[in-house]
Order: C-alpha cells, then structure tokens, then sequence
C-alpha cells in the first residue's frame, strides 16, 4: 500500500533539529522524499507498523505533528504530478 508520511518537527531548539533529523533518516528506510517533509512508501502493513511506532517514538507530541495518509494499493489514479519529474515511480519496477 502506499503511504505518504507528512510532519513538521520544531526546529527552534537543539533537540528538535535532531528529532528532524532522525525523523526523515527513518523515513528514508521506507520510502522516497518527494517534498521537503512528504515521503511517499510503498510499504506493506507490517513495515507501516514499525514506521509508525518509530516515527511515535521519536517525535514530541507537545510541539510536532506527523501526519499518515494510507492511499491503499490502487493509488495510481489518486496521485496527480506537476512539474520536475521524480526519479521514483512508487508502482514502477525497482532494480537495487
């Protein structure tokens, strides 16, 4: 399923650009940036499972949000792109 992944972490302290930090170097284990704090994971439930207690986990719930949008396994007709083209296709073929 797809997943876009979406926070806004306070960086007015020390703490809080290391939890941005740690924030999107955990997304990056599932998914793709696609905007400065978006990731887009083609993740199946059990990999969302262990993003979502990761990212609970690090994340102070009194200054920062996260925001998960579950768009399932048929999202290819609910995404509309403009502009610069990313280099990830999350339905493509992925070769590593």
């Amino acid at each position: 399923m797809l997943v876009l992944v979406t926070y806004d972490v306070n960086t007015q302290t020390k703490e809080g650009r290391g939890r941005l930090t740690r924030v999107a170097k955990e997304c990056t284990k599932y998914g793709q940036r696609v905007q400065n704090s978006v990731f887009e994971c083609n993740i199946d439930n059990d990999h969302y499972v262990r993003l979502k207690a990761a990212l609970l986990q690090i994340m102070d719930d009194k200054v920062d949000s996260i925001r998960f949008y579950k768009l399932g396994n048929n999202f290819a007709s609910r995404i509309e792109h403009y502009g610069k083209q990313n280099s990830f296709e999350p339905g493509g073929v992925l070769i590593v």
